[in-house]
């Protein structure tokens, strides 16, 4: 018969052991799987349909997100000038056909203050001024799209503190009594280290 002091210290070491066998059993193991970081995941395409479709959004993707208010801002002042310019064209047209269209019923809103050939003139530059607009559209926004497909494409690109260029005598031309000088620029990214060394 065993004393009660040591029966109760068996009873509580059996108690613990079995609430810490009952413990590890209901735990799950944590997820030990690692997401791909964003740049792996990361697919040029992706960026450049998506500029093509909503100018900015391809910068958004890149994680550049201070380029897309200037790809907006960009085409919203193109916008402007379209509407400004073809607003005033349209003015000074009316105004050159009811000049020459031998109708005295009909005045210009300038009461014949300019003659016809200079309201011609003026409905003209702004006619190529609202012209020159929508090509300067176009041009912002082929350049939003080049720029998300370049951005995106060096997006793996390392730019590290591991980026070094040296200046310093060219050795092999040292050894044959010429004078040169040797370029060396190194890049070391988190993985492997490229030397690339030109003789001047």
């Amino acid at each position: 018969m065993l004393p009660p002091q040591l029966r109760t210290l068996l009873i509580l070491v059996a108690l613990s052991s079995a609430g810490s066998a009952f413990g590890q059993g209901s735990v799950s193991s944590p997820d030990t799987t690692v997401r791909p970081d964003w740049r792996a995941r990361h697919q040029p395409k992706r960026a450049t349909i998506y500029s093509a479709l909503l100018p900015g959004a391809g910068q958004i993707y890149n994680r550049k997100y201070w380029k897309a208010p200037i790809a907006w801002g960009g085409l919203a002042t193109c916008a402007y000038f379209i509407q400004r310019n073809n607003k005033e064209y349209s003015r000074y047209r009316d105004a050159y056909v009811a000049l020459v269209d031998n109708d005295p019923n009909t005045t210009d809103e300038f009461n014949g203050q300019f003659s016809a050939d200079r309201v011609r003139e003026v409905a003209d530059t702004y006619r190529k001024w609202r012209d020159l607009s929508w090509l300067c559209t176009a041009g912002v926004y082929i350049l939003n799209v080049v720029d998300a497909s370049v951005d995106a494409h060096f997006v793996r690109f390392d730019v590290g503190d591991d980026l070094s260029l040296n200046l310093g005598p060219s050795l092999p031309m040292v050894s044959q009594g010429a004078v040169g000088l040797s370029l060396n620029l190194a890049i070391q990214p988190a993985s492997d280290r490229r030397h690339f060394v030109k003789g001047l």
